[in-house]
């Protein structure tokens, strides 16, 4: 099949997948038959593993770890594995993208601009692995020389959720691989064929068996029994908060794994009057509109100044009618299908709940029936109160709530009203304003006049309940290495006894 053609179509028949452990593929296990939200469709089979198959997986793993053969190596030899998976994902792009839309049901795309995204992932984590350094201090005193080194952690559990199955995972893959570690990866049930295929990519670049393995399952299962294994050594989450917090409980409970956890959003777009409101417009409607809001950093909380709030609302209103809701394999599509019939529920469930609650709608408001899949029109509500569950929950969807401000002051408050820190925005041509705003909110990403900017040289992660750590970039290396403190006495020891 040509990927990258224009006319693209779900395939005729569905692909069964087998799970990956030690370099080789397997198979042999009852399977789920994944089908498209898009088209209603199977697309795939997919392997349901058992804790047997988790434990063979870690163990290889843990092989792969101690013997060397990965941490062992030069940062320029992973580093050059990590830009040959580069260029093999630069040459199966369009298929990739293709899967991503099968399963989860975003637009083709966009998915072709993610897969760009996560080339450079790779490129940026090469680079990385060859900059990964350590410290020294010669201020110790002419007998005593001191090092700091960084070493890998050792295996790292990965759970990826299904909004961005190949991005996320991708955002840190390369940046673990490079600080030396090895993994294992336990991808969303619905959305597991491009964790799959980055096993492909992977082997086919040169990696050594055992440093990538993937077991496929459900999260209460195979998920719940990753984050308490005993023989894991750190876990990196993204998810909810609610399942963030039994990933804390498991670790507790098990060996205190280190944790890297990427979890809810509730995001504030604070939009001043001076600023420019066409651009603020299409940028909120973008910012809750992508991935069709099933984003962890989606803007879904428009803090608007009063002096300019009824008429920036009826711009952003217009723009959002205006966006292309459709088949998620149309090249010409914005917004595609809602990912699980459980969270197209979900969603709905909250529109009804708001208005309900008393907000007005000025935007879409219910399903979109397009004869086959999950679609919602994107939604925009006024007159919302801070206290309405649509202001304060996480949908998790096209639903945008505004609300007005009158100070800086107040802006501030009403964004760090919430239990949330992930990402925030803001848009005003004032210098002072921006900067004032941006140092007072809490929140582990900000946008200055721009939405869901940056490439992977940046890190990723959030404040408060919106989870510990960082990845990508530098940091997000570092984060999945140890601090290890070295002392060397130099010339004879002053003996203690005499």
């Amino acid at each position: 099949m040509d990927h990258s053609s224009p006319t693209l179509l779900p395939p005729a028949a569905a692909r069964e997948f087998g799970f990956f452990v030690d370099g080789a593929w397997h198979g042999g296990r009852p399977l789920f038959e994944r089908a498209s939200p898009g088209h209603g469709v199977p697309v795939s089979l997919l392997a349901k593993c058992t804790a047997e198959d988790l434990n063979l997986a870690v163990a290889a793993a843990r092989r792969a770890f101690e013997d060397r053969r990965w941490a062992g190596l030069s940062g320029a030899a992973r580093g050059a594995v990590l830009l040959r998976a580069a260029e093999i994902l630069r040459r199966r792009r369009d298929e990739i993208a293709y899967w991503e839309v099968l399963e989860n049901g975003k637009p083709i795309s966009q998915a072709r601009g993610e897969i760009d995204h996560c080339i450079a992932c790779f490129e940026v984590g090469a680079g990385a692995a060859r900059l990964l350094h350590g410290d020294s201090y010669n201020s110790l005193g002419d007998g005593l020389f001191g090092m700091v080194l960084r070493e890998p952690i050792g295996v790292v559990g990965l759970i990826t959720p299904w909004n961005f199955p190949f991005l996320i995972l991708c955002e840190r893959v390369p940046f673990i691989l490079a600080s030396g570690c090895t993994m294992v990866v336990k991808p969303s049930e619905v959305t597991s064929a491009t964790t799959l295929i980055l096993a492909e990519v992977l082997a086919e670049a040169g990696l050594p068996d055992g440093v990538y393995n993937v077991v496929t399952g459900s999260g209460r299962t195979i998920g719940q029994a990753l984050s308490e294994h005993p023989d894991v050594d750190m876990l990196s989450f993204t998810g909810s908060t609610a399942v963030g917090r039994s990933c804390v409980h498991a670790a507790a409970d098990s060996n205190f794994k280190k944790l890297g956890l990427e979890l809810g959003g509730k995001n504030p777009i604070i939009v001043f009057a001076d600023s420019d409101l066409e651009d603020a417009a299409d940028a909120a409607a973008f910012g809750i509109s992508f991935n069709t809001g099933q984003c962890c950093v989606s803007s879904s909380r428009l803090i608007v100044e009063r002096s300019i709030a009824a008429e920036f609302e009826a711009a952003l209103a217009a723009k959002m009618a205006k966006i292309r809701v459709g088949d998620p394999l149309d090249p010409a599509t914005q917004v595609g299908a809602i990912t699980t019939t459980a969270q197209n529920e979900v969603i709905l469930g909250y529109i009804a709940r708001g208005q309900a609650e008393g907000a007005r709608l000025l935007a879409g408001g219910g399903a979109l029936d397009l004869g086959r899949g999950h679609y919602i029109a994107p939604t925009l509500f006024s007159g919302v109160t801070p206290q309405m569950a649509i202001a304060r929950d996480e949908i998790f969807g096209p639903v945008l709530c505004s609300m007005p401000f009158d100070t800086v002051e107040q802006a501030v408050a009403l964004a760090n009203d919430t239990v949330y820190g992930l990402a925030a925005s803001v848009w005003t041509k004032n210098i002072d304003k921006a900067l004032t705003v941006t140092r007072r909110v809490r929140a582990g990403r900000f946008w200055v006049n721009c939405m869901m900017a940056g490439g992977p040289e940046m890190p990723l992660g959030g404040f408060k309940q919106s989870g510990w750590g960082r990845e990508a970039g530098t940091y997000g290396v570092e984060e999945y290495t140890q601090v290890k403190s070295v002392h060397v006495e130099l010339g004879k020891r002053t003996h203690w006894i005499g």
